[in-house]
């Protein structure tokens, strides 16, 4: 078998593999992270599929799927979705330990936004975590964000026009 052969066959399993996850999103509710699961597995997907998830996991209102598309945008950044949506839907509905995790791991977190909510859950475990975290780095700077002074330019904003 060539290798155009086996790329024409990798391409269509990976087809194949997206059009069974795009119809889990488009057809079951809460799915996001059996979708995000299946999506590892094959190792990709096509654009449209990656949309049906984002798709599900705003219907939803699923902070859990949010969070871990979120994050995979970030490491991913041509994945084409809208990271702000996510991130504000994990700031909004989000478990403390998600927005801890957002903090620490996106390039530029919209701390203010993480730490306001935070306080309001009132868990004292997380509360102390993040004000450690904070107290060594207290603009929330992700490891990407030593790369200089660019970082500004990064900021995620937590909607379309900046407010948040």
């Amino acid at each position: 078998m060539s290798s155009d052969d086996k790329l024409a066959q990798k391409r269509q399993l990976l087809e194949e593999q997206s059009e069974k996850i795009k119809a889990i999103a488009d057809n079951e509710t809460q799915s996001s992270l059996k979708c995000i699961h299946l999506l590892s597995v094959a190792g990709g997907a096509t654009s449209e599929t990656y949309q049906a998830i984002e798709q599900r996991i705003i219907t939803d209102e699923d902070a859990h799927g949010a969070y871990h598309l979120a994050l995979m945008a970030q490491s991913t950044p041509d994945l084409p979705i809208d990271a702000r949506k996510l991130i504000e839907l994990v700031v909004n509905k989000g478990q403390g330990s998600q927005l801890l995790s957002l903090l620490r791991n996106l390039p530029v977190p919209p701390v203010e936004a993480i730490k306001q909510r935070i306080m309001s859950e009132g868990d004292q475990e997380v509360v102390e975590q993040m004000m450690a975290y904070l107290q060594i780095n207290p603009e929330g700077i992700g490891s990407q964000g030593l790369l200089g002074n660019g970082q500004h330019e990064r900021i995620v904003p937590l909607s379309q026009n900046g407010n948040s």
